[in-house]
């Protein structure tokens, strides 16, 4: 499998799973209704930071972890492939509803950056998505430039579509617009991940470089 295929399967779940609403999107939002635009933008500085760490340290630590013990190989990808179909399905039997802002707190004024950082931190879900979305790409053999490539795709990916949504997204009439788009958007992503789990899983018992 070329580095480029890896890297655009990789993203192919990563971007649908960056758009949905949660937590990260209900932070940026929230920064911008209560302190404006400017809010808004520093903590989606401080979110992208959040998720570049959770990046940096799923890769890093799967790689030593194939390293060093590549019998892991297979059980990783296993479970990643696992947990990947578990929350496509999960999507596609969503009901429709509404974004609730009231998920997460209101920033501090003059803090935007921290909370941010911190409500992406204190998402669980985040760094087991992570990890079980890079356990498709991460074998012992993973040139360092590739893994280098994904941190960077994370967060400029992170920083360019939380930009857009302290822009736009705060305005109501756009907001209501991705209240209607939030249940295509899950089902779209609900799709990719049942996709790419059954191949993860499926390649899971062809040998690996090492």
């Amino acid at each position: 499998m070329s580095e480029l295929f890896v890297l655009a399967t990789v993203f192919a779940v990563f971007i649908p799973a960056l758009m949905l609403p949660g937590p990260d999107f209900v932070a940026v939002v929230r920064s911008s209704m209560t302190h404006g635009t400017r809010a808004g933008l520093l903590t989606t500085v401080g979110v992208s930071a959040g998720l570049c760490l959770y990046a940096t340290l799923s890769i890093l630590g799967l790689s030593a972890l194939l390293i060093e013990y590549q019998w892991l190989t297979w059980l990783v990808r296993i479970l990643g492939g696992g947990y990947l179909i578990y929350l496509g399905i999960k999507l596609l039997r969503s009901r429709p509803e509404p974004i609730d802002l009231g998920t997460v707190a209101s920033p501090t004024k003059g803090r935007s950056l921290t909370f941010g950082f911190l409500v992406t931190l204190t998402n669980p879900k985040a760094i087991v998505l992570f990890a079980s979305v890079f356990a498709t790409a991460i074998t012992p053999a993973t040139p360092g430039w590739v893994m280098v490539a994904m941190i960077g795709l994370v967060t400029t990916s992170s920083l360019v579509w939380y930009t857009l949504v302290s822009v736009l997204m705060s305005a109501p009439p756009v907001m209501r617009r991705m209240q209607n788009a939030k249940h295509r958007i899950e089902k779209a992503a609900g799709i990719c991940f049942i996709g790419l789990g059954g191949k993860v899983i499926a390649d899971a018992r062809t040998p690996l470089p090492g």
